[in-house]
């Protein structure tokens, strides 16, 4: 599955004929599509010079954390951290922001550019512990794509 969503990940990027957010955008969609277990694919930002996440494009239903500070939830654990953050079950997670009741599980992956911490990918899904290597791996990939057209 993701060795055939790589190169559709790399034609959203490399394509003259949208904007940077508009990629996002299609790169949320064609993700939350085309993984089974992808409920909900959205990108944070940090704010300005704000020690705070904006919520950037996404794919899913609307949420109202459009502002997290860092620290707090799994993504505000992420842009203190710098490191992946895969949460197999939610329920389990002390400083976890409930998007939504039907959410179980969710993955988190920064996003650098130029070895800087300026964002994330964060993905729930309603399926109870999805995410694996696999997932992982793919997620770093989109956000080197997308840190080519940042």
């Amino acid at each position: 599955m993701f060795s055939t969503l790589r190169p559709q990940v790399s034609a959203i990027t490399s394509s003259n004929k949208i904007s940077s957010t508009e990629k996002m955008q299609a790169i949320c969609e064609l993700l939350k599509e085309n993984v089974p277990y992808y409920d909900w694919v959205g990108f944070y930002f940090r704010n300005g010079d704000k020690e705070e996440l904006k919520l950037g494009p996404y794919a899913g239903a609307p949420t109202d954390h459009t502002i997290i500070p860092f620290g707090k939830g799994i993504c505000g654990q992420v842009a203190v951290s710098n490191q992946n953050f895969v949460v197999p079950d939610v329920k389990a997670q002390d400083n976890y922001i409930a998007c939504s009741i039907s959410v179980k599980a969710e993955i988190v992956v920064p996003l650098f550019l130029n070895g800087v911490n300026i964002g994330q990918i964060d993905i729930d899904s309603n399926t109870p512990d999805p995410f694996s290597e696999e997932d992982e791996h793919f997620l770093e990939y989109v956000n080197q794509e997308v840190s080519k057209i940042l």
